[in-house]
């Protein structure tokens, strides 16, 4: 949800999540199911989860009023939805604190369970402020926290009331990693707070309901060779998700700045464990400002990536690759819808 290439987009960046995700005094209406294609779905910071024994894809992004919707599909091209799977309670963090939106939710099925992994942002502000680098850029309260279900379509639950990362700390973009039997959140800690955005890591209880031990960096934006240093010096760092090669590597794809805009690049872990040490790829695995990239296996068996380009307006679409794993990288073979 980072947009920084100007300005006029670092405004849009503010004023599109309260367009998109901010709540109001009625309840908000929920919308009619159709089935359209995917070309036709404004939609960003998208994730597919595929249901092999179903023949079934789900697809799960924010929505209105601090919601996640989510639509189906059995061939990546025609989608039905929006069907609403969580909306947030009116005092999900406290009385004080209003979620003006969630960002980025992901689906996740784990030990018979589904969960979502969302990013609430509040409006909560730190008492502490940047005064000379961020005098419009708030740090407030913003953090990934996990939902569960029984089904895909929910309707999903968060395990307790407030933040499971800590509170104090400007993070989003959360997502799941089992290593060992043991799962894990790889998330973001935000450039509004550090300036040079880190990916971390923190271990999760076995049933995902809370954090275990004190997290650890995996690496930063400034990292990247092809990545660009954004406004008041900052980097970026944006959308983690993880896969292991056919070589047993272990890949990250995420985003951040270049160039190009919003941009998708690959982190490598010779070692396949998320210890790493990790490594950045010096060219970028897409530059066409999109990003918040997610990996999933076809119902056919073919790698794909999802993304949304363009990172601002109203043209805003979810794309999808076809991709190989050569057991070194990851290469783009194709794009399947062109919109």
């Amino acid at each position: 949800m980072n947009c920084f290439r100007s300005l006029f987009s670092a405004a849009l960046c503010v004023l599109l999540p309260l367009m998109l995700s901010g709540q109001s005094s009625e309840t908000p209406r929920t919308p009619e199911v159709t089935t359209a294609p995917l070309d036709d779905i404004f939609m960003r910071d998208a994730c597919v989860l595929v249901d092999h024994e179903a023949g079934m894809y789900y697809m799960v992004a924010s929505s209105r009023g601090a919601a996640v919707r989510a639509y189906t599909s059995e061939d990546l091209v025609n989608w039905t939805g929006p069907y609403i799977v969580y909306r947030t309670p009116a005092e999900m963090w406290g009385e004080d604190v209003h979620i003006q939106g969630i960002w980025a939710p992901e689906i996740h099925k784990y030990q018979d369970k589904y969960y979502l992994f969302v990013t609430f942002s509040t409006n909560k502000q730190f008492d502490e402020q940047w005064s000379q680098w961020f005098q419009w850029r708030d740090r407030v309260m913003r953090g990934s926290q996990v939902l569960v279900a029984d089904n895909p379509l929910g309707p999903y639950e968060a395990f307790s009331n407030e933040p499971q990362l800590p509170a104090e700390k400007m993070t989003l973009d959360g997502t799941l990693w089992v290593e060992d039997g043991v799962p894990y959140m790889i998330y973001c800690h935000e450039w509004v707070q550090v300036v040079d955005g880190t990916m971390s890591k923190i271990q999760l209880s076995e049933d995902l309901s809370e954090t275990v031990g004190e997290p650890v960096v995996l690496f930063r934006g400034s990292d990247a060779p092809w990545a660009e240093r954004q406004e008041y010096g900052s980097w970026v760092t944006d959308g983690p998700w993880l896969y292991t090669s056919k070589s047993g590597k272990l890949f990250m794809v995420w985003s951040s700045f270049s160039e190009g805009g919003y941009t998708v690049g690959l982190a490598i872990s010779e070692s396949g464990r998320l210890e790493g040490p990790w490594e950045q790829q010096a060219e970028p695995l897409y530059s066409e400002d999109g990003g918040h990239p997610m990996l999933f296996e076809s119902l056919e068996g073919q790698l794909m990536m999802a993304l949304h380009s363009p990172n601002t307006g109203p043209n805003q679409r979810i794309h999808l690759f076809e991709m190989e794993d050569t057991g070194d990288t990851l290469k783009v073979v194709k794009r399947l819808n062109t919109k």
